[in-house]
């Protein structure tokens, strides 16, 4: 029970988190090439992406028409991903490349369009951020933040592009806010609490509901992976668990992700070591410790550490 307690706590909020970050938030830019211990694939757009394949089932109709739904700013959003090891530049040339290989001229001329479209929209995001009044309502924050996001695609996109390519996402993130509304409202009883969340379940659609649970099934996943490692499993053994929990491609990318994990503990031990041979007050030699060690990008973790 203390398990499953944890759980629920942590995939509401990772649910709440999810939310907020999917809207604004850029990820941790990865550490440069000269930083990288491990060997890169050369056909991987950029080395975080080893082992993946492009998001995103783009298609077109039997009318030759391009598609608008999700999936495409799914492929949009998985090369954007790269910022940091490529330029938005390269990055666009990419996406560009990707489209023309899938589509016809007619359909990939029209998700190019979009393209540009998307990227205005997502550099206004920016400017909306900036703009939000701050509260400690997080729920209030979330839902002013949607509503501005909302507004702003009208200057980018037509009502039915913005359904395609949001409404799954707008859907989501609208059941994220009415959950958290319910959690928080003191005139329920926690029967009546249970009931109201159990309606908003049966509204669900299956691929909302898989969506849902996606984070407490990598928690359960993770967790599984934690204690098979304590147990002496080999990465192999953790790589097959993670497949068929996930899939190969996101097993591939995890297990990446634990390469660059266990890299970085590495650098920090051997980090601190040297450090404390420095004499007190040498900032210039420590200075070039952490050079030696650490890009410029992960030197601002470093406080955390020290």
């Amino acid at each position: 029970m203390a398990a499953l307690s944890r759980l629920t706590k942590l995939g509401a909020l990772l649910l709440a988190a999810g939310l907020l970050y999917g809207m604004f938030a850029r990820p941790d830019l990865p550490a440069p090439a000269d930083k990288v211990r491990q060997e890169a694939d050369p056909f991987a757009f950029v080395r975080s992406m080893e082992g993946t394949r492009p998001d995103g089932d783009i298609k077109q109709s039997a009318d030759g028409d391009l598609v608008v739904d999700a999936e495409l700013g799914h492929l949009f959003d998985y090369y954007l991903a790269g910022l940091g090891e490529k330029d938005l530049g390269a990055i666009r040339a990419e996406i560009e490349r990707e489209l023309d290989r899938r589509l016809k001229p007619g359909p990939a001329a029209q998700a190019k369009r979009l393209l540009a479209s998307y990227l205005e929209y997502k550099r206004a995001l920016v400017d909306v951020e900036q703009q939000m009044v701050a509260t400690s309502d997080m729920a209030k924050l979330a839902r002013a933040r949607l509503e501005a996001t909302q507004k702003l695609r009208a200057r980018f996109f037509t009502p039915a592009e913005s359904a395609g390519l949001f409404g799954f996402s707008d859907a989501y993130d609208l059941d994220a806010l009415a959950r958290v509304d319910i959690s928080v409202d003191p005139k329920l009883t926690a029967e009546q609490r249970a009931e109201k969340l159990a309606a908003l379940d049966k509204k669900l659609s299956p691929a909302m509901r898989a969506e849902r649970e996606a984070p407490t099934r990598v928690l359960r996943t993770e967790e599984s992976v934690q204690k098979m490692r304590e147990q002496g499993a080999s990465d192999d053994e953790v790589y097959r668990v993670r497949a068929a929990a996930f899939s190969p491609e996101g097993a591939s990318r995890l297990a990446q992700l634990d390469r660059e994990e266990a890299d970085w503990k590495l650098r920090i031990a051997a980090y601190k070591t040297d450090r404390a041979a420095l004499q007190p007050g040498a900032e210039a030699m420590l200075q070039q410790l952490r050079s030696k060690y650490f890009s410029e990008e992960e030197q601002r973790r470093l406080g955390a550490y020290e």
